[in-house]
């Protein structure tokens, strides 16, 4: 029996009044698939985000989640987190004076019988993700270190490592590398290659193609709102990519004209 996707969204279209963010967009993610998601700025990935995640409701559409349909009069953001949804955010979703084991339970806590924070526990937790799930073995790297003394690489390990920790079944990364040095930006690759190994299912919102070219199995392009194209994982050079990526956009050009 073959598994349903992850996710999987059919004729999503979100409206503003009379501006449509999205038009119809039809789009799964399989289970353990790295699907890239690529799109200039305003093409529409952060909407599609939103709605993924629980944050706006679609103006048309439907959603699976496993095969499971969903209601989005009831969906929220903590239905997604129940559901296994969770999202690597590019702007800081960390406390930067806070240190990482509180980073790790920041609205999640765990408690004990007389429902104070179970520090101990949580410290035991946050090591075994830092040391085991996201392979964290840098001197100064523990537990009780603050967050602000990360690197931009370092966070964003710390934000897939606790997405990974809390049973996702898709981690939603958003422009992950933005504003990263080179050598950061291999550090978060890395990362992204054990979300794929340890089996779970991973959209990879990208616009620098380079960079989602190397990790993606699946590649689809949106432009205005709209599923434009899709290339899997062999089929282009990452210079054969950009040029159909731009030929695409040229074409959404001109047909807006």
């Amino acid at each position: 029996m073959v598994e349903a996707p992850a996710v999987e969204l059919r004729g999503i279209t979100k409206r503003y009044g009379k501006v449509e963010a999205l038009g119809g967009v039809d789009l799964e993610v399989g289970r353990n698939e790295i699907l890239g998601l690529i799109g200039d700025n305003g093409a529409g990935k952060s909407t599609l985000i939103k709605i993924l995640t629980g944050v706006e409701r679609p103006t048309l559409g439907q959603m699976q989640i496993k095969g499971e349909p969903v209601d989005f009069g009831r969906y929220s953001v903590r239905g997604a987190h129940e559901r296994g949804i969770e999202t690597v955010y590019q702007q800081k979703s960390l406390g930067d004076k806070q240190p990482l084991w509180r980073n790790f339970f920041v609205g999640r806590n765990i408690t004990n019988k007389w429902g104070f924070i179970d520090v101990r526990r949580q410290k035991e937790l946050a090591n075994e993700v830092l040391k085991g799930a996201i392979g964290f073995r840098g001197v100064g790297i523990d537990v009780d270190a603050t967050a602000g003394n990360l690197s931009g690489g370092e966070r964003q390990g710390i934000c897939i490592g606790r997405a990974m920790h809390f049973d996702a079944d898709l981690i939603i990364l958003d422009e992950p590398t933005v504003a990263l040095a080179v050598k950061e930006v291999g550090k978060v690759l890395s990362f992204i290659e054990r979300i794929k190994a340890s089996g779970r299912a991973c959209l990879y919102v990208e616009h620098n193609l380079a960079h989602v070219h190397a990790m993606a199995d699946r590649m689809v392009i949106i432009d205005r709102g709209r599923i434009v194209g899709e290339v899997r994982r062999g089929e282009m050079t990452v210079h054969e990519l950009t040029e159909h990526f731009l030929d695409l956009q040229r074409r959404g050009e001109r047909g807006a004209a």
